[in-house]
């Protein structure tokens, strides 16, 4: 690879470090899996010697190459399906996923998905890990709607990334819920892994038997009769995490397959009345706020008119 677009040079100023970990700290928009990937791909040069170990220690003074070739073709087939865009511009965009909208491409799933979607609407990604595809900053269940961002580069990926693990980016939710909270507030703090029995599901799961730390913010919105508004806040963000919670407190969302039992509200339901419905991040390049707000679905106020007018007539 000869091209300036794609090697980087840099001098290293501090040495006895492996060189893996040094790369990692001075070049913000490769992640560390990739620059190993590189290493052992022979496309990182020290002092004009192909380095051949990511263990390699370096020395004060040393001059490295990193060569990153350009991105190859994604194995997946674009394809043109609409997207509600709240937000766009040449680093990422902010989409309305709508509910029965799966993610990621998977076994069963390997078409019509918000991937394939965005394959064919930014045709020119410059590559992430290599492969020209985009960068799923954090996700939503296939039947949860609402805003998510999505970068186009490696560096807007790690940055937004970064925001979400430093949980300086902002993630709001309203769900309907089955009962009225005996407090308008609350939090919880409660680990969350894979269900023992059941591999669909996840459940409250001590750290030592596999659990990850997962925190839920929530507040009281509207009482209505024995349902209530509920606005969430996440801290983390956990594999159905809002669910979860929601239902080890008692008040499981409506409609939520997996995890609420409740009776029937007389509204046909895609999925649970889980909505993000706004999403606040600093611009990786501006550093300006981005604050993107998701209309509710029809389905979400449909459900909340239905509901209002039971109590009120």
């Amino acid at each position: 690879m000869t091209s300036e677009q794609y090697q980087q040079k840099l001098v290293v100023d501090k040495g006895g470090i492996r060189i893996d970990v040094w790369l990692g700290d001075n070049i913000d928009s490769i992640s560390r899996s990739r620059l190993q990937k590189l290493i052992s791909e022979g496309q990182v040069i020290v002092n004009q010697q192909v380095c051949e170990s990511k263990k390699t220690i370096l020395k004060t003074g040393d001059e490295v190459i990193v060569r990153i070739p350009p991105p190859v073709s994604s194995h997946l087939i674009p394809e043109a399906i609409p997207l509600d865009i709240l937000y766009e511009d040449e680093y990422l965009l902010i989409i309305n996923k709508p509910a029965n909208f799966v993610v990621h491409p998977a076994p069963g799933h390997s078409q019509g998905t918000l991937v394939n979607a965005l394959l064919s609407h930014c045709p020119d990604l410059k590559g992430i890990g290599g492969v020209e595809r985009p960068g799923i900053v954090h996700r939503l269940d296939k039947d949860t709607t609402g805003a998510m961002v999505v970068a186009k580069t490696e560096p807007v990926l790690h940055h937004l990334q970064g925001q979400i693990k430093a949980k300086t980016a902002k993630r709001e939710y309203l769900g309907v819920v089955y009962g009225s909270p005996s407090v308008s507030s609350g939090i919880v703090d409660l680990p969350i892994g894979r269900h023992p029995c059941d591999r669909k599901k996840m459940s409250i799961l001590s750290e030592d038997k596999g659990g990850k730390p997962a925190v839920t913010h929530w507040l009281l919105k509207e009482r209505i009769g024995n349902y209530s508004l509920i606005h969430y806040e996440l801290e983390t963000g956990r594999t159905h995490q809002i669910r979860v919670h929601s239902s080890h407190i008692g008040h499981p969302i409506i409609g939520d397959p997996l995890y609420s039992h409740g009776k029937s509200v007389g509204v046909n339901l895609t999925g649970q009345a889980l909505h993000a419905f706004r999403l606040t991040l600093t611009h990786p390049i501006t550093n300006n706020t981005l604050e993107a707000i998701a209309p509710l679905p029809q389905e979400f106020e449909k459900l909340l008119r239905i509901l209002r007018l039971k109590i009120h007539g």
